[in-house]
């Protein structure tokens, strides 16, 4: 059972790992073998403590800082995970920006920034991937949507449309893609109970409000995202391509 999930031997890029959801599924992914890039927008004592982490339990990974809004830094990010531990044979795609703000109240540059982050710099990295990735029939690219993209909120206009435009993405490449033994699929985080939730989740009322759309009546916690995250990406996950996969307690529902 084991032989599996071992990632032995593979490359995963995680980007938006030094904390949350992403800090999670990299110290998941080194367990289970695999050399971890661990990324952040920018230098950061999370980013350094994720990859000490790591190492401290024998795992191999590298810290790099790069901001995904700038093509630049998206081509640096590559081009440093390449110098670090060769081909990158796993992309899971987790970092994004969120502001609360509805349609009249967007600003061009939010919407900018948010399309940049969360959907332009995906089109970048799996270009930049997809060559390696085919020449040796085996990759593996997993985005992190979100419940929005099924139970939107008018709060997170752009957010949204975002999420569910890189779910479109997914699809398209899943089915283009598929010959060559790349799978690409999508996961969706309900309320996980991370630092990005903290100042809503610190309201009562808010709070109250959020657990009563939750059938399961309790927050997700981000070890609950990096089962499915680890099957998905590897072995376990070989026949499977295209999914969209909800972890949200029943919120989507």
């Amino acid at each position: 059972m084991n032989s599996i999930f071992d990632l032995t031997g593979k490359t995963a890029l995680i980007t938006g790992s030094s904390r949350g959801i992403g800090h999670a599924m990299a110290i998941t992914f080194a367990q289970a073998g695999a050399n971890v890039i661990v990324h952040g927008s920018r230098s950061s004592k999370n980013l350094d403590e994720s990859v000490t982490e790591i190492k401290k339990n024998g795992g191999k990974a590298v810290g790099i800082a790069a901001d995904l809004s700038k093509s630049e830094q998206v081509d640096e990010l590559i081009e440093k995970s390449r110098k670090a531990f060769g081909c990158i044979d796993i992309l899971i795609l987790n970092a994004s920006i969120q502001s609360y703000m509805t349609v009249e109240d967007f600003e061009d540059d939010e919407f900018q920034c948010e399309y940049d982050v969360n959907l332009k710099s995906s089109f970048e990295l799996i270009k930049a991937v997809l060559p390696d990735m085919k020449a040796k029939n085996w990759g593996r690219v997993l985005t992190i949507g979100s419940v929005n993209q099924w139970k939107q909120s008018a709060r997170l206009a752009i957010y949204s449309t975002t999420k569910s435009a890189q779910v479109n993405l997914v699809m398209n490449c899943a089915r283009k893609y598929a010959e060559y033994g790349i799978t690409f699929n999508n996961l969706a985080p309900g309320v996980i109970n991370t630092d990005r939730n903290v100042e809503t989740l610190a309201d009562e009322s808010a709070r109250q409000r959020l657990l009563n759309m939750i059938p399961a009546a309790r927050l997700g916690k981000t070890e609950e995202c990096t089962g499915p995250a680890l099957m998905l990406c590897s072995e376990a996950g070989s026949y499977i391509t295209g999914a969209d996969i909800p972890v949200t307690g029943g919120m989507h529902l």
